[in-house]
């Protein structure tokens, strides 16, 4: 091992805030914030699509911007906030995006739609949502399979309003 390189079994510890709630982690340097999400902390919306950062499927956001969260190692997430697809409702009273998407059918299979979701909000919050195309190029990093884009788009328009 060259001198610098994390040993296998050495930990970091981690503190940020996920949906409002302070943890605290103690993590291996090479965890990707996608496994923490769904392996230690059981938050199974973020989806785990291509792992590579190519399917938009595991977007979150952190300290208010989209990330691929199979892409960001949790161990640079110190003292940062990080948004799930879960923590965007109050209580039983859905993300006006959320109640989009349902409203306009803009999921088929559903995989895709927690990292749609979580897309939408921050295109809307960037001020990207003005017309169709702005929509379309905005969201371009989230693949969808079934091809529910006409209706991914309607609902942010839905939402914009």
């Amino acid at each position: 091992m060259e001198h610098g390189d994390p040993s296998p079994d050495r930990q970091v510890e981690v503190t940020c805030t996920v949906n409002g709630t302070a943890r605290r982690l103690r993590v291996d340097p090479r965890t990707t914030l996608l496994d923490t999400l769904r392996e230690r902390l059981e938050l199974t919306g973020t989806k785990k699509g291509c792992d590579r950062g190519q399917c938009g499927a595991c977007t979150v956001h952190v300290d208010g911007r989209r990330v691929l969260s199979c892409l960001t190692m949790v161990a640079t997430l110190d003292g940062r906030e990080v948004t799930t697809v879960e923590g965007l409702a109050e209580g039983d009273r859905l993300h006006p995006v959320q109640r989009a998407f349902i409203d306009h059918d803009g999921f088929q299979c559903g995989f895709c739609t927690s990292g749609q979701i979580m897309s939408a909000v921050a295109v809307l919050r960037e001020g990207h949502a003005m017309t169709d195309a702005e929509i379309r190029e905005a969201m371009s990093g989230n693949i969808c399979r079934c091809g529910a884009y006409p209706n991914i788009v309607e609902a942010v328009k839905q939402a914009r309003s």
